[in-house]
């Protein structure tokens, strides 16, 4: 009898484990889906009429906002849900954090100045590889071989999907390796530190998601606000919006679009491990492009299919045996 009742309360326990992750998946897919809408109208529209009609050009501004944005809307969540819950997380770990983020963003973006987006986009699928690398060489994790496995077969998928050869690519584009790719590699080195410091908070400190989405937001306004105030780039912002003061609806929207996504990433983070939310940070753009081909009968290449079975047969099989990591002291 006592066994039974075991059995149950563990099968109880896997059902509302696999419930949270459906409820963070589908969080972190419908909220960046309208983030991407949202980025793409601040970003690409154009404001004013006739001569006087210009671009937004404040990248770095856009993503100062957000931090705070992001940074508020933790610290209400804190106040609801964990009230005087002590954080005892080291302030350098969150520090570093922060740095590693931002390092990967300003490195991912760069890049586009030196390769084409097919390039930049295959470079950033492969997002979880090196957080698995740096988790298991400095973090000493083990995974299963399984894990390892499933890992390659949706990086892969993904990548085959994804990808879109240049058709006008000329003799100048055919190199082989350059400073776009090394930019690349930084971008792919600082998303596995992230990765890392995030399971160290985890494992050692038992950071929740809402501490660690406050602080990692507060380090990255204060360095992005230092960087803005160097460059002089709100001065121009502020300017900008006195010129056309409808953009800030679409910030407060995109900014809270951003609050709630990072409240997803950083639940599944704490509850799931930073391999995990990878996976599913880097499945997200194939399921919005698979959903719209589905949806509005786009057309898909054979290539596309190859990249949609190898997918989800990466994610049948991390369901089925890729558990994990085992236990190991920090």
């Amino acid at each position: 009898m006592a066994a039974g009742k075991g059995a149950g309360k563990s099968s109880s326990l896997l059902q509302n484990e696999r419930i949270r992750f459906i409820v963070c998946f589908i969080g972190v897919f419908v909220c960046y889906f309208y983030y991407g809408i949202l980025q793409e109208t601040i970003t690409r529209g154009d404001y004013g009429e006739g001569d006087k009609k210009e671009k937004f050009h404040f990248a770095q501004t856009l993503v100062f906002i957000q931090c705070i944005i992001n940074a508020v809307f933790a610290k209400i969540l804190i106040q609801f849900f964990e009230g005087s819950r002590p954080d005892h997380t080291k302030s350098w770990l969150y520090g570093l954090c922060s740095l590693s983020y931002l390092g990967a963003m300003v490195s991912s973006n760069s890049a586009l100045q030196y390769v084409n987006y097919p390039t930049q986009v295959l470079g950033k699928s492969c997002k979880p590889i090196p957080v698995m690398i740096l988790g298991v060489t400095i973090l000493k994790k083990k995974y299963p071989l399984a894990k390892y496995l499933c890992v390659l077969l949706i990086v892969s998928g993904v990548a085959l999907f994804l990808y879109k050869p240049n058709k006008s690519s000329s003799a100048a584009d055919d190199h082989t390796f350059g400073f776009g790719e090394i930019l690349l590699l930084l971008s792919l080195t600082m998303d596995g530190l992230t990765g890392v410091a995030q399971d160290h908070m985890r494992s050692r400190f038992q950071t929740s998601a809402y501490h660690m989405m406050l602080n990692i937001n507060m380090w990255s306004t204060l360095v992005l606000g230092l960087a803005v105030l160097w460059t002089g780039e709100v001065w121009e912002f502020l300017s900008f919006t006195e010129r056309h003061p409808s953009i800030f609806y679409n910030i407060l929207l995109f900014g809270l679009a951003s609050a709630l996504g990072q409240t997803f990433i950083f639940m599944t983070v704490v509850y799931f491990g930073p391999l995990t939310c990878s996976i599913v940070t880097t499945t997200r753009k194939f399921f919005t492009i698979l959903g719209s081909v589905i949806l509005f009968g786009n057309v898909i290449s054979g290539m596309q299919w190859v990249g949609t079975v190898l997918v989800f047969l990466g994610l049948g099989l991390d369901a089925k045996f890729g558990k994990g990591p085992k236990k190991t002291t920090h």
